[in-house]
């Protein structure tokens, strides 16, 4: 059986549609903090089990019978949690369930000296794991386009995308990500330790901006500020944590530590990954103005 943690999330909903096109509904199972998010798997056969990342008994029950487990990164420490501690109890009830290997979703910044603080998370989750003695395998996501999509959104609309400087980002949709997930869950391949599964295509905020501007019709500029002016612009607007989280960013895409892998996405899928271009093409109509 294939357990999947956080299946009431947009990323883990999208792997287990594509894994019921893999395996059977019975050979899957959902782990997840309310099981009333996911009736509607529970009704098409699936396994749903009640468990929290901060009660490893309950993870050990819902992780039974499995002999994969995809573990999706928490967020606790977005809302003041210990992201690690959940993460070291996830792997030892995996170890105590009789786990085979785990998939754990990491981040295409993860380093031990990354500035983006997940990236520092993942780098430490992936040691646990490494020391575990289970087989492993790291799924190093790109920054998701979405998440583009959303720090854009009012600059696009505004016709002045203001920020500080960035730097290159391999944009990587939530679909794509899924379907290789999902097809690496279901045995396509065997990849040991870190796999950097990232879009081919790599955009600055600049680039984003030349390329609406094109699909709209009307200019889209960037208003480039250094990040003591962009940081204050924050304040009262968005939590404390959540501007240092921002800035964060801004140091990292600097760094270039969002920058495209090996190839590895395309490869898997079997054909180029979706690019930001083609987000914002989906997203604003063709380049020649045809909605």
């Amino acid at each position: 059986m294939i357990i999947i943690t956080g299946g009431s999330g947009q990323l883990g909903r999208l792997v287990i549609e594509n894994l019921l096109t893999r395996v059977p509904a019975h050979q899957i199972g959902i782990s997840v903090r309310d099981p009333s998010k996911v009736t509607d798997f529970a009704d098409r056969g699936l396994r749903v089990q009640q468990a929290d990342f901060e009660d490893e008994n309950s993870l050990i029950r819902a992780f039974e019978g499995g002999s994969k487990l995809l573990l999706v990164s928490s967020n606790a420490a977005a809302y003041g949690g210990d992201t690690l501690l959940q993460h070291r109890n996830a792997i030892a009830a995996a170890k105590t369930a009789g786990v085979e290997r785990v998939f754990y979703t990491a981040q295409a910044s993860t380093a031990p000296d990354a500035y983006f603080p997940p990236g520092l998370s993942h780098y430490a989750t992936e040691g646990m794991l490494a020391a575990s003695g289970l087989a492993w395998t790291s799924l190093r996501h790109g920054f998701y386009a979405a998440s583009g999509m959303h720090m854009i959104g009012d600059g696009i609309s505004s016709g002045v995308l203001r920020t500080p400087a960035d730097g290159p980002v391999a944009w990587t949709t939530h679909e794509d990500l899924a379907e290789v997930d999902a097809a690496l869950l279901a045995g396509v391949e065997v990849i040991d330790g870190p796999v950097k599964l990232t879009a081919d295509a790599e955009y600055d905020f600049a680039e984003l901006a030349e390329i609406a501007s094109g699909l709209l019709g009307h200019a889209v500029t960037q208003d480039l500020v250094d990040d003591a002016a962009f940081q204050a612009g924050l304040i009262g607007k968005i939590p404390p944590m959540q501007i240092g989280f921002m800035m964060s960013y801004y140091r990292a895409a600097r760094a270039g530590e969002f920058v495209k892998g090996d190839g590895a996405l395309a490869r898997l899928l079997g054909r180029i990954p979706t690019s930001m271009g083609d987000v914002l093409e989906a997203r604003f109509g063709s380049r020649s103005g045809t909605p």
